[in-house]
């Protein structure tokens, strides 16, 4: 697909500071914001820029290539787009748009259980193509159900959830009113008024809600009651004996998220699994935790021969993630960007921020001479906390 981006935009931070004039206050400080004191929110992105590539200008090179096979697909690139919640709340239509620019770009797109679009609608715009994040239910029956909902739409991959056992303590969303209970205020509702394309979008394809857990809710509930709803019905903790009933039920690829240690890498393998993605939630979690790159090293050195080894949380460019596959990533995932993307233009903002990336990607590839995504590893002089000279 043609590469195509609006010149006024060409950074994710550029994308960032026009979705933050066109989103009322209390939905983007819901997307950008981490918990506690943002540490780790800030960490991740600080300390993979401490990686460093070696270029090689006088090598013989051929053209370079950003296409990646994983789990049996050949993929555009070695990216894709990470499961957000409430996507909807912060531009209407969201995962629609960028699960249909992902589709034409030839990337995975992972819908997440708690965004506002169903299994079957972003299954018929991906042809069967994108990925589908559990977040676990405390009900077995709920979690067959939608399981069995995911591969009737032909889902390939279920992502696994690990790292919500609690809901984050995030000061900017319960000053907001978007903790649970979620409450919408006078302030909020100022806010809207503030923000008239956002609210008329709204208005067209209505109020964002739960669209994959409609079905399993009761009718006519308030914000209240929704809160008390969402906690009775997630339990959100992980453990080996949930996952192995899910092992034995789901026939294609199994990936787990939010691995941050070779503990964990080691029971992902054991049960089974063919994939995890090392990441701390976007820094949403634990603010007293690691940055990825920190774990990632360790993980993809030790463990990256027998699962695939894959990152998010922090990866804000085109170098970013070189710098992360460099790093023994094989492939990766970005959430905010994508979201700041189709924040700030809307339909066109899937495809625009996908450009912006590939064209980055590709730049870095062409310039330190590899040709290859598996080749970047060879192309590294430092990561975090360790130098290869």
């Amino acid at each position: 697909m043609k590469l195509t981006y609006n010149p006024n935009y060409p950074s994710i931070e550029d994308l960032r500071a026009k979705a933050k004039r066109k989103i009322p206050k209390f939905a983007f400080e819901y997307l950008d914001g981490g918990c506690n004191e943002d540490v780790n929110l800030d960490k991740n992105t600080a300390e993979v820029r401490e990686v460093e590539l070696k270029p090689y200008y006088l090598t013989k090179h051929n053209k370079s290539t950003m296409k990646t096979e994983l789990f049996g697909h050949e993929y555009d690139a070695p990216f894709g787009i990470a499961p957000v919640g409430l996507q909807g709340l912060m531009w209407p239509n969201a995962p629609e748009i960028l699960a249909k620019a992902a589709f034409e770009h030839n990337i995975p797109f992972i819908l997440s259980t708690v965004t506002t679009s169903s299994i079957e609608r972003i299954g018929d715009i991906t042809e069967g193509k994108a990925w589908f994040q559990l977040y676990h239910p405390a009900e077995d029956s709920l979690r067959d159900d939608v399981i069995k909902r995911a591969a009737a739409a032909e889902y390939p991959v279920l992502v696994l959830l690990s790292d919500v056992p609690t809901f984050g303590y995030r000061p900017r969303d319960i000053r907001n009113g978007l903790a649970m209970p979620p409450k919408m205020s006078v302030k909020n509702i100022l806010q809207i008024l503030g923000r008239p394309e956002w609210a008329m979008k709204t208005l067209i394809h209505g109020q964002p809600n739960f669209a994959i857990l409609k079905p399993y809710m009761p009718s006519g509930l308030d914000l209240k009651q929704l809160g008390k709803f969402m906690d009775a019905t997630f339990s959100g903790r992980l453990n080996e004996e949930k996952i192995k009933p899910i092992r034995d039920m789901w026939k294609g690829k199994i990936v787990l998220k939010g691995v941050a240690s070779e503990e964990d890498t080691e029971k992902a393998i054991k049960l089974g699994l063919d994939g995890i993605i090392v990441s701390n939630h976007g820094g949403r979690q634990l603010d007293a935790g690691q940055s990825t790159i920190k774990p990632l090293v360790p993980i993809a050195e030790k463990y990256g021969r027998q699962i695939k080894v894959m990152m998010d949380s922090g990866l804000r460019s085109g170098p970013d993630i070189a710098r992360s596959l460099a790093s023994g990533a094989q492939f990766t995932f970005l959430g905010r960007s994508f979201m700041y993307g189709v924040s700030a233009l809307g339909n066109q903002g899937g495809n625009h921020t996908i450009s912006i990336l590939k064209t980055q990607l590709q730049q870095v590839m062409e310039q330190i001479c590899c040709e290859k995504v598996g080749d970047f590893p060879n192309h590294l002089i430092k990561n975090y906390g360790v130098d290869h000279y």
